[in-house]
């Protein structure tokens, strides 16, 4: 089998993707620019939202899919008055209603509705699949087909009203939730209707409000100074603060490397969930550490403070 071209990069990019780009057009070009061999990303963002986009490069790909299941932060400016058919300024306007009167407590009371463990519908236009078919293209083809309700968790909602007719809302949420749906349900429970003119998402799991890049910019910075990607680039272990680890003296590194569940210590626990069904299956992973610091990868606990691997890196330098 041939080889693949490019470098073995290792690590983690907080990327900040642009309005009206794709999430993949994005990392493709990202990975082009570093001649990346191997590269991923945790969650696409739709075209016409900006913010944290996290690509994993290398080696930083094996732990990408925890935090596919992580809690995601946005801020979102919300139409109010207009109801679209993507439930976004992309879609065709279904209906224009009048915004009634509102104030603080009355829109905290309809607020309050939408926090916590909740179903929801997802949009049909979204890229769900429905007998094989994405339901974007079912919708773009003027179809519309039932959509099975998916439980979601708002674990914080705030908003604030700027007249006449905008309604800034910030929401930390739950894998699975689509801000269009919620911003569509709120605008119904106001009785107005709404739909999404902007969004950008501010945080996904361990990576809350961070410093973040433009494609652009990365590119300039990179062109002044090659090294400078050591800069930004995170490991990827950083993925991992909010669970716990622990680690391997190591006399027993080469064992766990083997796929053999050795005695480890804990180093730390895992950041709690204050908020009502945040945990996930994989709550209880374990992030490895050799004596010397080294990240060894991901590993379950087994009875007598054992450690089983799960998901092991391959050791090498990064940005090789």
């Amino acid at each position: 089998m041939a080889r693949k071209k490019g470098r073995d990069i290792d690590g983690i990019l907080l990327l900040d993707k642009p309005a009206g780009a794709t999430s993949n057009a994005v990392l493709r070009r990202v990975s082009r620019l570093l001649d990346a061999r191997k590269a991923g990303h945790t969650g696409s963002l739709d075209p016409l939202a900006t913010g944290l986009l996290v690509a994993c490069f290398g080696e930083a790909t094996k732990v990408s899919g925890w935090l596919l299941n992580a809690d995601k932060t946005y801020q979102a400016s919300a139409q109010l008055g207009v109801t679209t058919d993507s439930a976004d300024a992309d879609g065709k306007v279904l209906e224009r209603r009048a915004v009634p009167a509102l104030d603080r407590q009355g829109l905290e009371s309809v607020l309050a509705r939408f926090r916590g463990r909740q179903q929801q519908i997802p949009p049909m236009f979204s890229a769900l699949k429905h007998e094989g078919k994405r339901l974007h293209e079912l919708a773009r083809a003027g179809q519309e087909v039932e959509r099975a309700p998916r439980d979601v968790v708002i674990h914080a909602l705030t908003g604030q009203l700027d007249p006449p007719d905008r309604l800034r809302l910030t929401v930390r949420c739950s894998k699975g939730t689509y801000i269009r749906s919620l911003v569509a349900d709120i605008g119904a429970a106001l009785g107005c209707g709404a739909h999404v003119g902007q969004l950008r998402r501010t945080g996904l799991g361990p990576y809350r409000d961070p410093d973040m890049l433009t494609p652009e910019a990365l590119e300039a910075r990179l062109e002044d100074d090659p090294a400078a990607l050591a800069d930004w680039l995170l490991p990827p272990e950083s993925a991992l603060t909010e669970h716990p680890a622990a680690v391997i003296d190591m006399p027993l590194v080469t064992a766990f490397q083997h796929g053999q569940s050795v005695p480890a210590a804990p180093r730390r626990a895992g950041v709690a969930e204050a908020d009502a069904g945040a945990a996930t299956a994989d709550a209880d992973v374990v992030a490895a550490f050799a004596g010397d610091n080294t990240f060894l990868g991901v590993g379950v606990w087994e009875g007598d403070n054992r450690l089983r691997p799960r998901r092991l890196l391959v050791q090498r330098t990064t940005g090789g």
